[in-house]
């Protein structure tokens, strides 16, 4: 088999050791292997990375094992060309599993070009991810305060939820927080409703009534006192994000990666790499993907997080799609096509996606509405949101690529593209429920 990396090495980290199998030609042609164990303590990963260049390794490949790998990534990266590898894709040979052969394995597939590397962003992208990622968890945390909240409401038969829309806003918070205080007045709580809500006040006189003991007075007081501290770390945190987007540098455009194993399919009618004008500034990405409907700011800033603004290292949006696991999978056997799973891949790209998909729907006379409308029929509820997240983020993809905002197509877009289907089934329910049916086109110039 053709060697594609002559001086290489394989990793298999694991939390406190990890084992480091070298490659490499000897004086007369033959293959010299070395294994040692590191500790993944910073100084012994130093020395490990010392090692490595004494044995002139210039190619290093790692599965990529939960957190394990990123204290080795960041102490490496500087000085050799590290592949961090799925695990399902270089499963060893079944019956021969321990941390050395698992390390030579991974060596020889290196050695020999049959692993395809993960995409790992800069530096700076990296921190971008982390501020996103933490934010991502306390708007989560909000949420799970807010229903536990919720529960504590209708223990002490509090039926503030039905009448009111979010049991966070101004009036009912002030509401809440009157209560947690021992205020059992319900024409007083209810008077404290502001705005349009004040036309529901015996609604919520009503709804304020309840069995409400000084057990339930402590729980509310102190999830209102938790999500006033998530509520201002989710401040801090968007500031600290808008911050660093700010300094970020522009993005380069970058060669497209070579050919790997696993790509999308040949026949895909998206060929053609994205190649930008002009380097793009990551505060004008945020403005751009902000004009997708469904995508506020910081969606926009979790997509730029995850993928970057440099569609150049895609080599078209079906490699995108295919790394971001949105688009079908394949499984096929016996001439039979089983289930077209979309597979696991980012996380929360995905959600972040969803979201956006969903949202995306609700905007009306659009054409991601138009899209959903027609899918949710034949493919369900699901599967038409997963298709309206592919769309948004092909619709990312050339918005970057082309660095113009997104021009909505229409909800009757994909009626103009075939007019006579949408005619013919028209006659057709027509002619179902009883009537004749006589098309005659319209004068040109009629209104």
């Amino acid at each position: 088999m053709e060697i594609t990396y002559t001086h290489c090495a394989g990793l298999d980290v694991h939390k406190r050791t990890g084992v480091a199998c070298t490659l490499v030609p000897g004086a007369g042609g033959e293959i010299l292997k070395e294994v040692r164990t590191f500790s993944t303590m910073t100084g012994e990963l130093l020395k490990m990375g010392d090692w490595l260049k004494s044995q002139r390794v210039t190619h290093v490949a790692m599965e990529s094992t939960g957190e394990y790998w990123k204290p080795v990534y960041n102490l490496l990266e500087d000085g050799f060309t590290i592949l961090v590898v799925n695990a399902q894709h270089i499963k060893n040979v079944p019956g021969r599993k321990t941390d050395v052969k698992d390390a030579e394995w991974i060596a020889d597939l290196l050695r020999h070009g049959l692993l395809r590397g993960s995409f790992i962003p800069p530096l700076p992208q990296r921190d971008l991810r982390d501020l996103t990622r933490q934010r991502t968890k306390l708007v989560q945390q909000r949420a799970s305060v807010v229903n536990r909240l919720q529960k504590v409401l209708e223990w002490a038969n509090l039926k503030l939820a039905a009448v009111v829309t979010d049991v966070t806003g101004a009036s009912a918070r002030k509401m809440l927080q009157a209560l947690s205080e021992g205020s059992c007045d319900v024409e007083q709580l209810a008077g404290l409703a502001k705005g349009r809500l004040r036309r529901k006040l015996p609604e919520l006189q009503q709804a304020l009534t309840g069995q409400i003991r000084p057990h339930h007075r402590f729980l509310i007081a102190s999830h209102l006192t938790h999500l006033d501290f998530l509520e201002e770390q989710i401040a801090v945190f968007d500031e600290q994000i808008t911050a660093h987007i700010v300094q970020m540098p522009l993005a380069e455009p970058t060669s497209p990666a070579p050919p790997v194993f696993d790509q999308a399919t040949e026949d895909s009618t998206e060929s053609t790499s994205c190649d930008p004008p002009v380097p793009l500034s990551w505060e004008k990405a945020v403005a751009l993907l902000d004009t997708i409907p469904g995508v506020g700011q910081q969606t926009a800033e979790l997509l730029l997080a995850e993928i970057g603004c440099d569609m150049s290292r895609f080599q078209s949006f079906a490699h995108l799609a295919k790394w971001a696991k949105l688009c079908p999978g394949n499984h096929e056997s016996g001439g039979k096509r089983y289930s077209g799973r979309t597979g696991q891949g980012n996380s929360w790209l995905r959600t972040g996606l969803i979201q956006a998909a969903h949202a995306a729907v609700r905007c009306k006379n659009t054409f991601f509405q138009a899209v959903y409308q027609r899918l949710v029929k034949r493919r369900g509820k699901y599967k038409a949101i997963v298709a309206i997240a592919h769309k948004i983020l092909k619709v990312a993809y050339h918005v970057m690529c082309q660095q113009q905002p997104y021009h909505d197509l229409g909800a009757d877009y994909l009626d103009q593209m075939r007019p006579e289907k949408v005619l013919n089934r028209l006659c057709r329910r027509i002619k179902q429920l009883g009537y004749q049916v006589k098309l005659e086109p319209t004068p040109s110039g009629a209104g």
